[in-house]
């Protein structure tokens, strides 16, 4: 019986019936909806806003929460695979899902009181509400600690003053998720759009997630009241831990990528014929192909285990961390790999792997770069911080 090329160590027989469903289902709508728009849209520099209300009312956005916020109550392995499928399309779109998942709703349902997880939660599911997450700074990207940006207590109000950079979701985002420090430790803030003082600039001239809404935020002197902070944690604890809420779908996304990548370059190499044969009937391209396979299989288990370790409560930041650094690199040296097989063809976006390449130097940076997850790994063998 042969092998799935995609599955060689049959990962499937691993699944649920349930996880199972949901990989076809989203797999199905990564095909039919995401491929033959997505090259356009990265050409074009837009995010697919259009799929937002199919994506929602999949249960795509807030998988992972309690039904009665609007979420699905999913298990995270699902949630990984739901991950998977979308980066097989597009980089961009997954990033989507993960940071409206992961970065904005969850910390409202973790931190936040429950008139706020009434309040935004539901609307976030339907995707009426679109959210972005306010971290990272200009100066500071791996540092969060030496954030600039300030929330200073007056009444029953807070005044924020700062900005944050490479946000994503933030031309189209209805709230952000703001972190500042304050005298009492760093803290969320729920801020509105239309909020005086609070502005958004979109983030033009990119070369990688180009069908990805990015852009800078700046508060001037923006007032939210105390409402809107996020009452239930302080400290950088609060970001950390949402950032390895999103880590976690970042190891199943490339997954994806990694496998449009060798299903395209396998069609591709059986079909161009050189020297009067196909390419695929060389050593060299099969050598190249069996090592993207290996490297996929080995993907495909770690993220699984890291699954089933979040699923039972179990899962460590630093297993996060070996399966980010892991899986990034994993995808994006197939990615280089692929466009290479391609030859000349493979610099344009009629074939997916130098959009996913170039998606890819942002998922291997975004999130704790490679050095940061490899520094993070070393700290827990030698007990000795070294950032």
């Amino acid at each position: 019986m042969s092998l799935n090329p995609f599955d060689l160590y049959d990962v499937a027989s691993l699944l649920t019936e349930e996880e199972r469903a949901i990989q076809e289902s989203v797999a199905r709508f990564t095909n039919e909806r995401v491929l033959p728009i997505i090259g356009d849209c990265f050409d074009q520099g837009q995010f697919p806003k259009e799929l937002i209300a199919e994506v929602a009312d999949m249960g795509l956005l807030g998988a992972t929460l309690p039904e009665q916020y609007g979420g699905s109550n999913l298990g995270y392995v699902s949630y990984g695979l739901i991950c998977q499928e979308l980066e097989r399309g597009d980089s961009g779109l997954r990033s989507f899902v993960s940071v409206q998942s992961s970065l904005c709703m969850y910390p409202i349902y973790a931190y936040g009181s429950e008139e706020q997880r009434l309040r935004w939660l539901p609307d976030m599911a339907a995707g009426k509400v679109i959210g972005c997450f306010g971290l990272t700074e200009a100066h500071g990207g791996s540092d969060p600690a030496s954030m600039k940006t300030r929330a200073v207590k007056d009444g029953n109000d807070w005044v924020i003053n700062g900005s944050k950079m490479w946000i994503t979701n933030a031309p189209m985002a209805d709230i952000a998720i703001v972190w500042a420090h304050t005298e009492d430790g760093i803290q969320g803030f729920v801020i509105e759009k239309g909020t005086p003082g609070f502005g958004v600039q979109e983030i033009k001239h990119k070369m990688s997630l180009r069908a990805s809404a990015t852009g800078a935020l700046f508060f001037d002197n923006v007032r939210v009241p105390d409402a809107n902070r996020l009452p239930n944690v302080k400290g950088l604890k609060g970001p950390l831990g949402c950032l390895t809420q999103a880590r976690y779908g970042i190891t199943w996304g490339p997954i994806g990528a990694a496998v449009a990548c060798l299903e395209e370059v396998l069609a591709y190499t059986k079909e161009r014929i050189l020297f009067g044969r196909p390419v695929a009937a060389t050593q060299s391209a099969q050598i190249k192909m069996a090592d993207m396979a290996r490297r996929i299989t080995a993907a495909q288990l770690l993220s699984l285990q890291l699954g089933r370790l979040k699923d039972a409560g179990k899962m460590q930041p630093t297993q996060v961390s070996i399966a980010k650094w892991n899986n990034c690199r994993m995808a994006i040296d197939i990615a280089r790999e692929c466009r290479d097989l391609l030859g000349g063809a493979g610099i344009t976006t009629e074939h997916a792997a130098i959009r996913h390449a170039l998606n890819l130097e942002s998922v291997i940076t975004y999130e704790g770069t490679e050095t940061v997850h490899q520094l993070v790994v070393g700290r827990e063998l030698t007990g000795i911080n070294a950032f």
